[in-house]
C-alpha cells in the first residue's frame, strides 16, 4: 500500500479526502476524481434525451434476444435502492425480467420485506440462491484474518457470479445491472481491488481458511473477460445510467408506489456491509465510505457541498446501534469481541499482497489496445 505521508486536505468541490492515498489536487484544490468525472465519467453518462433514445435501443435490444423466451433478462435484487428502483422501471418498459436474490446469510428484514414488496408489485418471478453458511462464514473468517481493507468481497463475489452462472444455465444473456454513475462514479481505487478476481480471493482462502471452498462458485479470469462476453454473448446493461436518475427521488418513487421502507444508510441491507462500513472501515483503515458516496452526489447535482459535509458531520454509528450489530455480528461468526478487536487493530495488508489477476488484466488490455489500433473499433463488452 502507498503509505507515503500527506497533509490532510479536502476536495473544495466534493469531500473526498486524504483517506486515499493516491488522490492529487490541483492548484484551486479539486481533487483528481472531480477532474476525472468531468473529462471521462461524464461522457458515459447521459440522463438527457440522447439517454432516451439509447434506453430505448437497450430496451429492444432485450427484446430481441429475449424473444420467444420466459424471461428476456436477468434482474439481481438486493433490497436496495439502486436495484428495486430499476425492477420497479423494467416492469414499465415492458421488459420480463427473472429476479434473482442471493441470500448470503446477512439480510437485514427491511431487506427481505423490501423484496416481498417489490416482487409482488411488478409480479416477477423470484429466485433465491441461499448461500451455504457454513462456507460463508469460513470465507469471511478468512478475509478478516488476511487484514484486506475489503471485507465485502465473498458477499459480493457470489452475488455477480450466481447471476452469470444461472444465467448461461437458463439461455439468457442480458442481465440489468442497478450499477450507476450518478450515485457511484466516485470512489478512490486505492482502497480495494476487484472483487471478481477470484485468484485473490482463492488465495486468501487458502491461507486463512479452515474447510474447503465447496458449494461456492467463482468466476475465473478467462469467464469473466472472455467466456461470458464473447462466447456467450452475455451483455451486462446498466439503464440507469440512461435516465435521469436522482436516489432522493427514486427512493419517494419505490415508498408511494410499493410502500418500501427505507434504510438508515447505504447498503443498509446487509447487516454484514454496515458493520464492516460503519466500523472496521473506519476504525482499522479511516476510510468513511460516505465520503465517495457523497461526492457523487455532489459531481452530479444531486446534493451540495454544504449538504454533504452536515451529512458528515453527523455521527457514523449510534453507540447503541452499533454495540448490538457487534453483538450480533460476532455471535453470528462464532467469535469473540476480543477476536473481533484483534482483526480491527491486527495487521494491515492489501489485496497487492495475495495472488491476484491484475498482471493477467494489464495484458489483456494490451492485447486489446492492438486489436482496436488494427481493426479500427473500440472494444468495450466486457467490464
Amino acid at each position: 500500500m502507498n503509505d507515503s505521508v500527506k497533509p490532510y486536505q479536502v476536495c473544495t468541490r466534493c469531500v473526498m479526502d486524504t483517506s486515499d492515498p493516491r488522490i492529487s489536487f490541483t492548484d484551486d484544490g479539486v481533487c483528481n476524481h472531480c477532474h476525472g468525472f468531468e473529462g471521462k465519467t461524464k461522457k458515459r453518462w447521459f440522463p438527457n434525451e440522447e439517454g432516451k433514445a439509447r434506453l430505448r435501443q437497450m430496451i429492444d435490444y432485450i427484446r430481441v434476444r429475449g424473444h420467444g423466451k420466459k424471461y428476456d433478462c436477468i434482474l439481481g435484487l438486493s433490497g436496495g435502492v439502486d436495484s428495486s428502483y430499476m425492477a420497479l422501471k423494467a416492469r414499465g418498459w415492458g421488459l420480463r425480467p427473472l429476479a434473482i436474490h442471493v441470500d448470503a446469510g446477512w439480510n437485514s428484514k427491511l431487506a427481505v420485506g423490501n423484496i416481498e414488496k417489490i416482487v409482488k408489485h411488478c409480479n416477477y418471478d423470484l429466485h433465491t440462491h441461499v448461500v451455504d453458511w457454513e462456507v460463508m462464514r469460513d470465507l469471511q473468517l478468512a478475509y478478516l484474518r488476511s487484514g484486506v481493507s475489503n471485507q465485502d468481497v465473498p458477499q459480493d463475489h457470489i452475488f455477480f457470479a450466481t447471476l452469470y452462472h444461472f444465467a448461461t444455465k437458463n439461455g439468457i444473456s442480458c442481465i440489468l445491472d442497478g450499477s450507476n454513475i450518478a450515485t457511484e462514479c466516485i470512489f478512490p481505487q486505492s482502497w480495494h481491488g476487484s472483487a471478481m478476481d477470484a485468484i485473490n480471493l482463492k488465495a486468501i482462502h487458502k491461507l486463512y481458511g479452515e474447510r474447503p471452498l465447496l458449494n461456492y462458485k467463482t468466476i475465473s479470469f478467462f469467464d469473466y473477460y472472455i467466456w461470458y462476453p464473447f462466447v456467450k454473448k452475455m451483455r451486462s446493461l446498466r439503464p440507469l445510467d440512461y435516465v435521469p436518475y436522482n436516489k432522493a427521488e427514486a427512493l419517494e418513487e419505490l415508498k408511494r408506489t410499493v410502500g418500501y421502507q427505507p434504510y438508515a444508510r447505504k447498503h443498509g441491507e446487509s447487516l454484514f456491509t454496515k458493520v464492516f462500513q460503519n466500523d472496521y472501515l473506519v476504525r482499522k483503515y479511516g476510510y468513511d465510505k460516505r465520503r465517495p458516496h457523497l461526492s457523487s452526489l455532489i459531481v452530479s447535482g444531486q446534493m451540495s457541498r454544504d449538504e454533504a459535509l452536515e451529512e458528515l458531520a453527523r455521527p457514523l454509528y449510534n453507540p447503541e446501534e452499533r454495540e448490538a450489530d457487534l453483538d450480533y455480528f460476532c455471535e453470528k461468526l462464532c467469535i469473540t469481541r476480543t477476536e473481533y478487536e484483534s482483526f480491527v487493530n491486527g495487521f494491515k495488508s492489501s489485496y497487492r499482497d495475495y495472488p491476484n489477476w491484475e498482471s493477467k488484466y494489464q495484458l489483456l488490455k494490451k492485447m486489446q489496445s492492438v486489436v482496436e489500433r488494427v481493426s479500427g473499433k473500440r472494444i468495450s463488452v466486457y467490464s
